[in-house]
């Protein structure tokens, strides 16, 4: 079952770093439509590196970013912590690999290999963490803006490249939770493990036989004189 459960949680994780992967150049992290006539309804989208605006004809024009310094704190923020989440997830992967039980690579201990996949987990862990707290924090400043009744500017809403990562992020640390969890199993179950223990014998404590020289009775007389 631990194998299973390894298993398991080792696709959970490369599926969460695909979804992560298809989440950071994906267009709609927020949506704007801005209501006219016919000529003049549009809608806006943008992501962490360029914004686009699409007319009622389907016409879209896109541009990126100017200035990577003249962006807001959070939008930087949120591409340091996606790549650094894709980064985690690609080295949890080749951990992972090496790793499973299920895989052979050379000779090496069951043990060895249990700490390998444990790593993996703790990395796909950190990767979740990372793409959830960079999903969530561009989600707040959303929020705010669209709330803010003093706020001019254009009010986004939530668009579907978020919910994506959300779903990413939580297949992560699933994944990574199942791969850590497996790592106690396969230690208990290491031969070389329990190889390592050194063997003891019983001591068992002979009782001294008795001796005759102790005996004066006999040191003495002959067997004759006691017929």
């Amino acid at each position: 079952m631990s194998i299973a459960v390894e298993t398991f949680g080792f696709f959970l994780g490369a599926l969460g770093l695909l979804m992560l992967g298809v989440t950071l150049p994906n267009s709609y992290w927020r949506v704007s439509t801005v209501n006219g006539n016919v000529i003049t309804t549009n809608t806006i989208f943008e992501n962490l590196w360029y914004s686009c605006a699409t007319d009622s004809m389907g016409v879209s024009n896109c541009w990126e970013f100017p200035s990577m310094l003249a962006l807001s704190g959070y939008v930087q923020g949120c591409r340091a912590l996606m790549i650094t989440a894709i980064l985690l997830g690609f080295l949890a992967l080749f951990l992972g690999i090496i790793g499973l039980r299920c895989t052979s690579i050379g000779s090496m201990e069951l043990s060895r290999k249990a700490k390998l996949a444990a790593t993996a987990g703790a990395l796909n862990i950190l990767a979740g963490l990372c793409g959830m707290v960079a999903i969530s924090w561009y989600a707040v400043n959303i929020t705010q803006d669209f709330f803010n009744p003093l706020y001019a500017g254009t009010k986004y809403e939530l668009g579907p490249a978020l919910y994506l990562g959300w779903s990413a992020s939580l297949l992560s640390i699933l994944g990574g939770i199942c791969l850590c969890s497996s790592c106690c199993c396969a230690s208990k179950e290491d031969p070389a493990a329990r190889a390592g223990f050194p063997y003891k014998a019983s001591a068992v404590v002979m009782a001294p036989a008795p001796s005759d020289e102790g005996d004066s009775s006999f040191g003495k007389y002959g067997k004759n004189a006691y017929v």
